[in-house]
Parts: C-alpha cells; structure tokens; sequence
C-alpha cells in the first residue's frame, strides 16, 4: 500500500519528463505484483500467482516504450 502510494505521488510530483515519470509506474507495478502474490499465498488460490507472472511482460513493454521514446527523443 505505501509503495502504490508513493508510486503516485511520483507520477503527481514529476509530470515534466516522461522517463522519470515511468520509474513511479514501475514501484507501482512491483506494488501490485507483491500484493497479487502475497493474497495468492494467504488464500491459498493460484489465480494470484498467475497474475503476478504477467506483470513482468507489462513492465518490459514499458521499458519498450521508454527506449523508444529515448532514441526518438535524442536521435532524431
């Protein structure tokens, strides 16, 4: 909860560069991850679990999308 909480409040304080905006998506991410796999193990249920593998792919895609957003930015 506090790690989702200061993930927004990244996103809120530092609004003018995009690249130092995903870092706060990405603590916010892990927060959910964490919490997806913590409520897997206390209700004994998999779905969580199954979750918390998919939340990697998003994060890559987003780290994608940064890099991308990086090389347009400077290389162009």
């Amino acid at each position: 909860m506090i790690i989702s909480i200061l993930g927004i409040r990244g996103i809120l304080l530092n609004r003018q560069n995009i690249l130092i905006m995903s870092m706060p998506i990405e603590s916010m991410l892990l927060a959910f991850n964490l919490n997806f796999l913590v409520f897997s193990v206390s209700l004994d249920d998999m779905m969580g679990q199954s979750f918390a593998s998919l939340v990697p792919t998003v994060a890559a895609t987003k780290s994608d999308i940064g890099i991308a957003i990086f090389i347009i930015t400077f290389l162009v």
